[in-house]
């Protein structure tokens, strides 16, 4: 069973390389808040439509303080492609170990289709300034999840 995340914990640290081959590190956005989000591949409708929902309420989850950072296993340069195709303006971030999702939680067995397989667990996390779990959610949706989540942080 893979370990998952709740509200207290610390958030585990990472650096990963963005689309563009740039490291970024979880520590780099202490002292605001983050939503990192796992999703399982670049350029697939649900990946599509969950990205999206976080580009077009970018600027009222920035407002609000909030940073957000989609992480998954795709190489770099899909994941550039994917930003360009969008048009997507927040971090992406390229985890081809899958060190950082197991880390968070995020890859493990789950039920697809009525079965049970191993992959990427759709799941967000709000961080603290601090660097603390503030919110958890394992297996979301991809469609509606983003309003969802702006009704539960008042955003």
């Amino acid at each position: 069973m893979t370990t998952r995340l709740a509200p207290g914990d610390t958030a585990p640290d990472f650096t990963l390389p963005d689309a563009d081959g740039k490291p970024v590190s979880l520590s780099d956005h202490r002292g605001r808040r983050v939503i990192v989000y796992f999703y399982p591949a670049a350029s697939t409708p649900g990946c599509t439509k969950q990205a999206c929902d976080f580009r077009d309420n970018l600027a009222e989850l920035g407002d609000a303080g909030l940073d957000v950072i989609g992480i998954s296993p795709d190489k770099q340069a899909k994941l550039a492609k994917f930003r360009d195709a969008e048009g997507l303006t927040f971090t992406l971030l390229s985890d081809v170990d899958k060190e950082v999702l197991t880390a968070w939680g995020a890859f493990g067995e789950k039920k697809m289709y009525g079965k049970t397989v191993t992959g990427v667990i759709r799941s967000t996390f709000v961080v603290d300034p601090d660097g603390k779990i503030e919110q958890a959610f394992y297996n979301v949706r991809a469609t509606g999840h983003v309003a969802k989540l702006r009704k539960d942080l008042a955003v």
